[in-house]
């Protein structure tokens, strides 16, 4: 089965999550990745443990199947050479060094497109490549705080929040691989390459939807608000009997089945709840209204009625039952990686002319050192 990007060369110079994980998405869809890794210490993620598993941490191997690794030290002469053959040959070099490092080794995208005009050179940045933002460090944290993520997330009043996972820096990564497939489909028309920068910072504002675009169209700054949507209700979690239960009602027809579900179909015309706007600004005595149903019965059987009533409401899982569903949905959300190795997630995506390569397990650091330098030295 030919993938899209077989035959292709993906020189990864990147660490930690964002560029590791465009790299994977990349190897998925048949290119041939090399991690080039600090020899002794390697990606610093190896020992961002506990947890760990197989050869590292399992924060490493989320981000690092299907990969070759050769460790370099780009300050040694033979290593520098290697290096600089490899980003001589690849089809696409992924990057997240602070600004200007490599250019005293001639890894820089300048230098490299210079050397391979058609090389698309993706740097994945914090705040940006020039002015301040070329000096700030960029750490997912960070930007969630100082992007105004934070700012959102969590309860009103309360502390802020960050997501509970990298969030900033998996978007950064989905964005890289669309930079990237866009630039190699630009490179196919015209035969040139280019250097293409995504900064987490514009990744998460590009992301801050409805929340940026209230604030511009109205100048008021949003804030926390637990659970709750600052435009639609009921759209947050309610209490039933035995827990929490998330109901996302998107319109008046599903607020109509929602009560008929409840019992007190009457709810819905009621003054102040009959549209969406009414809800919206009645919430507090909506939510007493609706958890005074619930308290009725548990939430897993609520969800179960309103599914069938076609109104979008589930179970607040973990992620053990999380993965169930999407198994029993047959997303098959996991995939095996090799002995010893525990699973990884499924590449997210469903072709209907290919499938997604089948994944190989995470390197330990330096494992394809002599393979790699091998074929650097010998092959043309």
């Amino acid at each position: 089965m030919t993938r899209p990007l077989e035959g292709m060369l993906v020189a990864d110079l990147s660490r930690v999550l964002a560029g590791p994980t465009a790299a994977v998405m990349l190897a998925d869809l048949g290119a041939r990745v090399v991690k080039v890794e600090r020899p002794g210490a390697g990606d610093e993620t190896r020992g961002w443990g506990p947890p760990w598993a197989g050869s590292s941490s399992s924060y490493f191997e989320a981000a690092n199947r299907s990969k070759q690794s050769i460790a370099l030290d780009f300050a040694d002469d033979g290593d520098r050479a290697l290096a600089r053959r490899l980003v001589d040959r690849a089809d696409i070099v992924i990057e997240n060094y602070r600004t200007g490092a490599l250019r005293r080794f001639g890894l820089d995208a300048a230098s490299v497109l210079a050397r391979n005009p058609g090389v698309v050179y993706c740097s994945i940045t914090g705040f940006g490549s020039r002015g301040e933002g070329a000096t700030m460090p960029g750490y997912d944290f960070l930007v969630q705080a100082v992007g105004g993520l934070m700012s959102i997330t969590g309860d009103p009043g309360g502390e802020p929040r960050k997501v509970g996972v990298a969030m900033v820096d998996l978007l950064a990564a989905k964005d890289a691989v669309m930079a990237v497939l866009a630039a190699l489909l630009h490179r196919a028309r015209t035969g040139s390459g280019q250097h293409v920068e995504v900064a987490l910072l514009s990744s998460l504002i590009a992301s801050l939807a409805n929340q940026a675009s209230g604030y511009l169209a109205t100048g008021h700054v949003p804030h926390a608000m637990g659970n709750r949507h600052p435009s639609i209700a009921p759209y947050e979690t309610l209490r039933c009997r035995d827990g929490m239960l998330a109901v996302a009602v998107g319109n008046d027809q599903q607020f109509a089945a929602l009560c008929r579900v409840l019992g007190d179909a009457e709810l819905a015309g009621a003054p102040g709840f009959a549209t969406n706007a009414g809800r919206v600004a009645n919430r507090d005595a909506l939510q007493v209204r609706l958890e005074r149903l619930l308290a009725a019965d548990d939430a897993a059987a609520w969800a179960r009625r309103m599914l069938a009533a076609g109104v979008p409401a589930g179970t607040v899982n973990g992620i053990d039952e999380a993965l169930s569903l999407a198994r029993r949905l047959g997303l098959d959300p996991t995939v095996p990686v090799g002995p010893g190795h525990p699973d990884q997630w499924t590449h997210p995506v469903r072709y209907s002319a290919f499938a997604p390569v089948p994944p190989s397990a995470p390197p330990a650091l330096d494992e394809h050192g002599d393979e790699v330098r091998r074929w650097l030295t010998t092959d043309a």
